[in-house]
């Protein structure tokens, strides 16, 4: 064996040898309990997993020095403290034995800790090569300071099958615990799984973790999760779908003018068929606003506003268009928060990116006046795996109203 000292102090002396399940070549001498603290010392030392050639005793009474010192054919008491060679040691031993051996027999079986080291380091990169490729992660990257390890794989794919199943068009709690998990209470203040999930819907969202009851309330309001369905609402223009349903005649109706559509006249709605194969999705209010005076009332291309983070109500809308066989593009801010919306949006609704490439994002940089607002926290964007980088090293955010002429000229 080859390593260094290792410092034991020895244990409590314990009855001599086990009459029946001892290893029989031990002999009885080496059982004796003074001795005991060079066994419990070896034992630490080739429980780490790696070679060992002396180990370091410490704390010898009396009775244990004379013994020491008989073991190895002394001619003086070694001490309090002694350093003895593994290979001194086993030549003193006889017999075939070794110390390893007797350490094994007299303290029990030994545990090669470098091994589950070795192991559990593995594992680990494992849970966290999983989690990184995960499809609800590399959808929203800003999930990645999630601790995998800590929560372990088992609790982060339950939280990340709930992640992928929100927003929750306003149903209770309790529902959607039973629909994701089969547990009306998986869900409930307090279990790991709640915890988890609103810890990463406060990094979505770049909000604090909630402290208290209300605050956990409104988080999950914000998901759709019990929200109303009268206030949850969202944001249209040049919206004339085709269809008989009572929400395609009344947007019909007022002939592509800027409406409010609630999540209750959503509820019944899995497929909104526009006239135009192309819907638009933007992120701010404002870009209706100087659309509607561009195009006019009438003429204006079909436009979806998420009014910043998409509520269970756009979610709703931007599927049900979707599913009748529209292209969904989607435009946001060009900072922090504007790059984690925009990658909600499409991770929730399959939307494309619209003008959201590095290169749009620096030559918006060129025509805006500086020095401009914050960037914010900044995520990678999984459409373009240059955009973050670049967003980083100019430290600028680009609102979206700055950009509205150059998406226009698309319509």
């Amino acid at each position: 064996m080859t390593g260094g000292d290792h410092d034991h102090a020895p244990a409590a002396p314990t009855p001599g040898p086990p009459r029946t399940g001892a290893p029989a070549r031990v002999p009885e001498r080496l059982w004796a309990a003074e001795l005991r603290p060079v066994w419990a010392a070896v034992h630490a030392r080739c429980c780490s997993g790696r070679p060992v050639s002396r180990v370091r005793v410490r704390g010898l009474a009396q009775a244990q020095q004379a013994a020491v010192a008989d073991l190895l054919g002394l001619d003086r008491y070694p001490g309090p403290a002694v350093t003895i060679e593994v290979a001194r040691l086993d030549a003193a031993l006889g017999g075939g034995l070794d110390a390893r051996t007797v350490a094994e027999a007299v303290i029990g079986p030994i545990d090669d800790r470098g091994r589950r080291r070795a192991e559990r380091s593995r594992d680990r990169d494992a849970l966290l090569g999983w989690f990184a490729a995960h499809p609800v992660v590399t959808a929203q990257p800003a999930l990645l300071t999630l601790s995998a390890a800590r929560a372990g794989r088992d609790l982060m794919e339950r939280a990340l099958g709930v992640l992928a199943a929100l927003p929750a068009s306003g149903r209770p709690l309790p529902e959607v615990a039973a629909r994701l998990t089969g547990d009306p209470h998986a869900l409930d203040d307090g279990t790991r799984l709640s915890s988890l999930v609103l810890k990463a819907l406060s990094l979505l969202y770049d909000v604090p973790p909630p402290e208290d009851a209300e605050a956990r309330r409104a988080l999950w309001a914000r998901a759709g999760v019990a929200c109303d369905a009268l206030s949850t609402t969202v944001l249209v223009a040049g919206l004339r779908p085709a269809g008989d349903g009572i929400l395609a005649r009344v947007l019909r109706a007022w002939d592509g003018e800027p409406s409010v559509i609630t999540l209750a006249q959503l509820r019944d709605v899995r497929a909104l068929e526009p006239a135009e194969r192309t819907v638009w999705v933007v992120e701010n209010p404002t870009v209706l606003a100087l659309a509607r005076r561009r195009f006019g009332t009438t003429q204006g291309p079909p436009m979806v506003c998420t009014s910043g983070w998409p509520n269970s109500a756009a979610v709703r809308l931007l599927r049900a268009l979707a599913a009748a066989g529209a292209e969904l593009r989607c435009h946001g801010d060009f900072d922090g928060a504007g790059l984690r919306i925009a990658a909600y949006t499409m991770a929730k609704t399959g939307a494309l990116p619209w003008r959201m490439s590095s290169a749009d994002y620096l030559g918006a940089l060129a025509d805006r006046p500086p020095p401009g607002p914050a960037l914010g926290p900044v995520s990678d964007a999984p459409w373009d795996a240059g955009l973050a980088p670049a967003m980083r090293a100019h430290g600028v955010a680009v609102p979206e109203e700055l950009v509205a002429e150059r998406l226009f000229d698309d319509l």
